[in-house]
């Protein structure tokens, strides 16, 4: 199964954010804003969003305002 364009663009930022282990406010946002911007979030889509959230929990990633 082929990727969704979002998909792919919600992995490059989603890896971005592992890369740096900090997420901004507004990079959030942004991943959130790509998930949904074809209206359907997709089960890769899903998947990726489900991993980055994990790694906030355990904070790998670290989400801070800006």
């Amino acid at each position: 199964m082929k990727s969704s364009t979002s998909a792919q663009k919600l992995a490059e930022k989603i890896n971005k954010a592992i890369e740096d282990h900090v997420l901004t406010n507004a990079e959030y946002e942004e991943i959130l804003q790509i998930a949904d911007e074809d209206g359907i979030i997709d089960p890769e889509e899903r998947a990726l969003l489900g991993q980055l959230k994990e790694m906030i929990v355990d904070k790998t990633v670290k989400r801070v305002a800006e």
